[in-house]
């Protein structure tokens, strides 16, 4: 289950990058370093949490299979 939510979350800090690049590339702002940091501010945690409760899941089922405890 936990997999499944880190897949989940690294999809939306894939789809908030690529529409800010999209968004960067397409429309001139006047400040682009403040959409960049901003989106960085956002997509980098959430590639942490999703790295993280991959990892975290995978673990387990490691120790599942050698007959370890959950």
């Amino acid at each position: 289950m936990k997999k499944e939510f880190g897949k989940w979350v690294l999809d939306i800090a894939k789809y908030i990058l690529t529409a800010v690049v999209i968004t960067a590339y397409f429309q001139k702002f006047d400040d682009e370093k403040v959409l960049f940091l901003t989106a960085g501010c956002i997509v980098l945690p959430l590639l942490i949490l999703g790295l993280l409760l991959q990892k975290e899941d995978n673990q387990t089922n490691k120790n599942i299979k050698k007959g370890g405890k959950k």
